[in-house]
Order: C-alpha cells, then structure tokens, then sequence
C-alpha cells in the first residue's frame, strides 16, 4: 500500500526526530482488542501537539486578546499498514514536511514495539485569526524556526 504523499518511504522516513510513546487503552479498541480507526487521529492531535511545544512555536492561548493567529487542521489523513491491539506502545513521529506563508504540511509515522510501521499520516495545520476566522501568516520567526526543519 502506498500513501500518495510518500515518494520513496526509506528516505520519508528517516526524516522523522520527534516523536511521542502512547500505550493503546482497553476503551481505544472493539470487542477483540483491535484498535479503533478514529484513535490515530487522536494520537497525531497529542503527537502534534507536543511537537509545537517542543518547538515552543504556535502554542497560544486562544482566549488571549493579543493573539494573532491559532493552529488549526484544515485536513487530516491516515494510511493503515498493520494492525494494532490493546497495550501496544506506539510511537508516533511527527515532523514538518512543507512549509506555506500561513498554513503547513505536518506528516506523521507510527510504529509498534517492534519497530513495525503500523499507520502513517499526514495533515494541514492553519494558522487563522480567532477573532476573524481568516488564515493568517506565520510569523517570521516560527517561519525561520520551522524552515529549518522542512527536509526537501
């Protein structure tokens, strides 16, 4: 199975530094212990999450008056690979992988504990004005920050 934004998934994928550990909870999977579909897109929303902070970019408050712009996901989508089970520890490693004037390409990888890839995704984040609902640009110091990590 190939992904559509994945060219040659050897070189995708030792892009990837950040990632984040979870265990799969007994109320994340169905009756025969399979992990439920939707899961993935909660464990890219902490993986990305945890990314920004560790970058310390694109991290505000929204309820602050002062804040310019919010991250948030215009598009998300998951490529199942293998299948995962209660209390299996993921790894899910995110990274950026093209970088617009307001919005950017962030693409996840997870793999089981034996190093097996399981899912992969990828997804828009948009930085928009809470107030107005409109896109707007990041700034141009978490542009510098990120560009750094965009691999080509």
């Amino acid at each position: 199975m190939k992904a559509n934004y994945i060219e040659d998934f050897e070189k995708w994928a030792e892009d990837f530094s950040f990632y984040i550990e979870v265990r799969v909870r007994f109320s994340e999977t169905d009756m025969y212990g399979h992990m439920n579909n939707t899961v993935s897109f909660t464990y890219f929303e902490q993986a990305r999450i945890d990314y920004f902070n560790h970058l310390g970019i694109l991290m505000p408050s929204a309820l602050d008056d002062k804040v310019k712009g919010i991250p948030i996901v215009a598009d998300l989508q998951c490529d199942y690979r293998k299948q995962v089970f209660f209390n299996d520890v993921l790894r899910i490693y995110t990274k950026v992988a093209k970088l617009g004037n307001s919005s950017m390409d962030i693409h996840y990888l997870a793999k089981n504990q034996k190093d097996e890839v399981c899912f992969t995704g990828r997804g828009t984040v948009v930085q928009m004005d809470p107030r107005t609902g409109k896109s707007v640009p990041i700034s141009q110091e978490e542009k510098a920050q990120l560009a750094q990590l965009v691999i080509m």
